[in-house]
């Protein structure tokens, strides 16, 4: 039951080569850049990352492309202000790009986490995003068929946890981050705090069932 784990190294330590990760974060709130760090030393490569954007800057997922770490991203913007190691990448056709309208994405990423077959959507039909998936008219309107959206392993930045794994959330970080818990198969988390009593009951927002790893990492960027 003791999901605790001593430093941001052992946390990454099951990530293999080849695998899907997902990674907590909207913008710079709530992006589990600790561990993302730690995964670099690691060295596990050829990655699909998960996430809602491609990275910025030297940090973050920004720092696993630039490495060459990276062989797809799936995300709903690629390109944002700094995104130059994405942009370089994609350009020189080293790393494959699925877009995923914002919602879509945490949707799909939810469907999994909750045991979904799937669900129907309005947006993107008739775009360029709907090709090759079903669709269907429904009272008139078009709506895409959408999959669920699971990965191997999920980095998760959450402000306070215990060792049981329940984990809370400050203010928007808590963003795709408990979503992105659920929908993995090895969840791992980054904590400003890490208590060695249960958190309160009305305070967890994912609890520890989803959680297979948590680390304190107090550094707030």
């Amino acid at each position: 039951m003791d999901k605790s784990v001593d430093d941001l190294a052992r946390a990454v330590a099951p990530v293999t080569d080849g695998a899907s990760v997902m990674i907590g974060g909207f913008g710079s709130s709530g992006i589990p850049f600790g561990l993302i760090d730690a995964l670099l030393e690691q060295g596990a490569t050829g990655l699909t990352v998960i996430s809602n954007n491609a990275g910025a800057g030297e940090t973050g997922i920004a720092k696993l492309l630039k490495a060459g770490r990276v062989a797809k991203v799936i995300c709903s913007y690629p390109r944002t202000p700094g995104s130059i190691w994405f942009e370089q990448r994609f350009e020189a056709g080293e790393v494959e790009l699925e877009v995923v309208p914002q919602g879509t994405l945490a949707e799909r990423i939810r469907a999994a986490g909750a045991g979904l077959g799937g669900f129907l959507t309005p947006t993107a039909y008739g775009t360029r995003l709907a090709e090759g998936k079903e669709t269907r008219v429904i009272d008139g309107r078009g709506y895409v068929l959408e999959a669920p959206l699971p990965a191997d392993f999920a980095l998760i930045r959450a402000d306070r946890g215990d060792r049981w794994g329940n984990l809370n959330f400050h203010a928007t970080a808590r963003n795709f981050n408990p979503v992105m818990a659920m929908a993995a198969t090895h969840a791992i988390v980054e904590v400003r705090e890490l208590s060695d009593a249960p958190l309160d009951p009305e305070t967890v927002v994912t609890p520890g069932i989803f959680v297979q790893g948590v680390v304190e990492y107090g550094v707030r960027p």
